[in-house]
């Protein structure tokens, strides 16, 4: 036996074994780091398992993985995540089969933060300058040289490595997820439904299925209201009010009380501060302690929607401005017409449920927008608001029309149309005013194009239109009106299916009859405020 032989199968002994660090024990909720050993000598295998079986970093000890081919480490590497180490052998199934695999894992799993450290025996077939430039190795090793404890200095330095570059790239990740959500958050209107959002951002953050349960405090004081709970907290958005004797209600007051964010594993609350003096508690369970740099993201997230919550606020407050002009308009329009008493609140909610039916049966999916179905409940309301320019002799008059009379009675939908549209031009994109201004002008156009004003057929007619063209014909014939008396509900329904595909569209009809063959006291029923 060779000198340079006997040192290659000596290349892994004890150089000081008396220092070989003890084994930590592996913190229980936290994972292995996962070291893969490639090399097609079955020897380098067991030699180096014996040599690492008490190297611990961190608390956390060593998972090995075994590849004895190329082929077989980039499969393992492929279809195994979080693998921090590579010990890579260069001569295996080829002369190169190493080099190979180090170049396939930085440019074909796109994988830049696994440490390779490449080990040879035969220095000479893979000089270290020329592989050190011209692949992207960290390190370099002879198998002569190393000995346990160089071995060891070596996978530490690795791990430290690893760790660090991991942080970063989930610090990146975790960072374009909170840019991410907390512009999609910005879109969402209802409350219920920002707070759901804001609780799948905070498990996306965490990358786990955390729990949560988010409350909301108004000012000072005040109970804690449960917003929105997922989970196995579901059941807590039940409440309006969190239980005071639920496990999670200690670390949450205690939040509320501190004005920070808590982290008392397993109940972690976020504390978020608004400036319009609101605040929010999250608070969600992962299965492990957070992570220094998870805290971190979770305090950058909850700086970050901190104002949204306000903007949200603000938002409904500039809704409600909305709506209860558009209601103003519609009273203003309705006070005259003492008979149309209830009429158009009655025509916004039996509006809104054809077209949420018609979007549950897919029907007209390309004009059925989310615009229209948030938008057309309210914009009904001002299908009448062109009555202002009726004189109330033509408006109230109790029996038929003069066919002149009539004519200035037809103009109601020019009128409404033409001011609503006037209202439109000064907000941009789509508003309440730009379906109303549709619903004004062609609400008694007829699907056959035998209606007012404009002769409209089909298509042509918004479907805005269609919709509240049925719906105030099914509320006036069941009520009162100056010149008719309601009429019994089994022939309103006969009428309006006779009229299907002349007068009304044919697929509206078809969803007001789902709608009130769901609830059959459907348009019987008095109005919200209505006696």
């Amino acid at each position: 036996m060779t000198d340079s032989t006997a040192a290659e199968e000596n290349w892994l002994l004890d150089e000081d074994e008396d220092e070989a660090p003890a084994a930590s024990p592996a913190a229980p909720d936290q994972r292995l780091w996962r070291v893969l050993i490639v090399d097609d000598d079955v020897d380098v295998h067991a030699v180096t398992r014996l040599a690492l079986r008490n190297v611990s970093f961190k608390g956390r000890e060593l998972e090995l993985f075994s590849a004895h081919s190329g082929r077989e480490a980039f499969d393992i590497l492929r279809d195994t995540p979080d693998i921090a180490l590579v010990l890579l052998d260069v001569v295996m199934e080829t002369d190169d089969a190493g080099l190979l695999l180090a170049r396939r894992i930085r440019e074909e799993l796109h994988n830049a933060i696994v440490r390779v450290v490449l080990r040879t025996g035969q220095p000479g077939q893979a000089p270290e300058q020329r592989v050190i430039i011209e692949y992207d190795i960290n390190d370099y090793k002879a198998k002569t040289e190393l000995t346990t404890q160089k071995l060891f200095t070596t996978v530490i330095s690795a791990l430290r490595a690893y760790e660090s570059l991991n942080m970063l790239e989930r610090s990146r990740v975790g960072l374009g997820k909170i840019l991410a959500g907390a512009t999609n958050l910005y879109q969402i209107h209802s409350l219920r439904e920002f707070a759901s959002g804001v609780l799948n951002q905070v498990s996306a953050i965490l990358d786990v299925g955390a729990d949560g349960v988010l409350c909301l405090m108004q000012g000072d004081t005040g109970p804690a209201t449960v917003v929105a709970a997922t989970g196995g907290y579901a059941a807590l958005a039940e409440h309006e009010l969190m239980p005071t004797s639920h496990p999670l209600w200690p670390t949450i007051a205690k939040a509320f009380a501190e004005k920070k964010s808590q982290f008392e594993h397993p109940a972690n609350v976020l504390f978020i501060h608004t400036q319009e003096n609101r605040e929010v508690a999250i608070s969600v369970t992962p299965p492990w302690p957070l992570a220094q740099i998870q805290r971190d993201l979770l305090e950058v997230f909850c700086q970050r929607i901190a104002a949204a919550f306000d903007n949200l606020y603000m938002f409904g407050q500039l809704r409600k401005a909305q709506e209860a002009t558009v209601v103003a308009l519609a009273d203003l329009a309705e006070f005259r017409d003492r008979g149309t008493g209830g009429h158009v609140r009655r025509v916004q909610a039996l509006s809104t449920a054809i077209a949420n039916a018609m979007a549950e049966r897919g029907v007209y999916p390309e004009q059925l927008t989310p615009q229209l179905l948030d938008m057309i409940g309210l914009a009904s309301i001002l299908h009448d608001v062109g009555k202002v320019a009726t004189p109330d002799h033509i408006l109230l008059k109790p029996g038929i029309h003069t066919p002149e009379e009539r004519v200035q009675m037809q103009s109601h939908a020019q009128v409404g149309q033409t001011i609503l549209e006037r209202a439109a031009n000064m907000v941009d994109g789509v508003s309440y005013l730009t379906y109303g201004a549709e619903i004004a002008g062609a609400h008694h156009e007829h699907f056959d194009g035998n209606g007012y004003p404009n002769g409209l057929k089909g298509q042509e007619i918004p479907l805005s239109a269609r919709i509240v063209a049925i719906v105030d014909v099914f509320d006036s014939l069941l009520h009162e009106r100056p010149y008719k008396e309601p009429w019994p509900y089994p022939e309103v329904m006969t009428y309006i299916q006779a009229r299907g595909g002349a007068q009304f569209d044919p697929e509206v009809v078809r969803s007001l009859m789902d709608v009130v063959a769901r609830d059959p006291t459907l348009g019987q029923k008095p109005a919200p405020g209505e006696h």
